[in-house]
């Protein structure tokens, strides 16, 4: 929507709920004054849309400075946190055993409205407003050639999926998620499995919490750290 020297500010008016396609990034780290100015201009805006957040992403590769930091501390309602991304050749990763409960598979015309209600269960734990409007972004990944979206099934039931944004040089895996009562089974490294298969020609890139206990396990599938980038965002009463 707008960029300067100092931010690009991105909107996504399909799904105004999900923090991650409504926010400033910064091109530089700002000052506790530019972050402030910056800060009312985003809140002005998303309040004119009717969206209750502000998000905020920092430069890639550079920690918050200690004041900008303690500034945003001292809103209790500020949380802070960073990204870690990672990376790996597909032909690194580690051999499966197959499981023949296990199957995945891209989700075709025959599969999207069990991707789609396995989608709107996990989404509908941040609300039915967020869960319908994200069903709204799935149809539309499902037709843009650039994504491509797999499901991952146990006994015939729909355990799993993940999402691959698809670039000239990498595949990149967004949204893994696998349903709690199915979790270690290996699901997870099956539908990553999957994604190597598909594309092992790319580089296979992922962003993980830099809090979230699965960057240990990506670690363990040889991948390679790559850097981070810190991020925080406020939601309004």
């Amino acid at each position: 929507m707008d960029e300067n020297e100092l931010y690009k500010h991105i909107h996504n008016p399909e799904v105004l709920l999900q923090y991650d396609s409504n926010f400033i990034h910064f091109k530089k780290m700002p000052n506790i004054q530019e972050f402030n100015n910056t800060h009312s201009y985003l809140r002005t805006y998303h309040e004119k849309h009717g969206q209750k957040h502000v998000k905020f992403y920092f430069p890639e590769g550079e920690k918050l400075t200690p004041e900008l930091e303690d500034h945003m501390k001292a809103d209790a309602d500020f949380t802070i946190g960073y990204l870690e991304l990672f990376a790996i050749e597909p032909a690194n990763f580690p051999a499966i055993n197959e499981n023949l409960d296990i199957k995945i598979q891209r989700v075709t015309s025959e599969t999207l409205d069990d991707y789609l209600r396995f989608q709107y269960e996990q989404n509908s734990i941040y609300g039915n407003d967020f869960a319908e409007q994200k069903q709204f972004q799935h149809v539309s990944n499902y037709k843009n050639e650039k994504f491509m979206q797999i499901i991952g099934f146990y006994k015939g039931t729909p355990a799993g999926s993940v999402d691959v944004i698809i670039s000239e040089d990498t595949a990149e895996i967004d949204a893994l998620v696998v349903y709690e009562d199915y979790q270690r089974k290996g699901i997870g490294s099956q539908l990553q499995k999957f994604v190597m298969d598909q594309f092992p020609d790319k580089t296979v890139i992922l962003v993980a919490d830099g809090d979230d206990t699965a960057k240990d396990m990506y670690r363990k599938q040889n991948y390679q750290y790559l850097g981070f980038q810190y991020e925080s965002f406020k939601v309004y009463k």
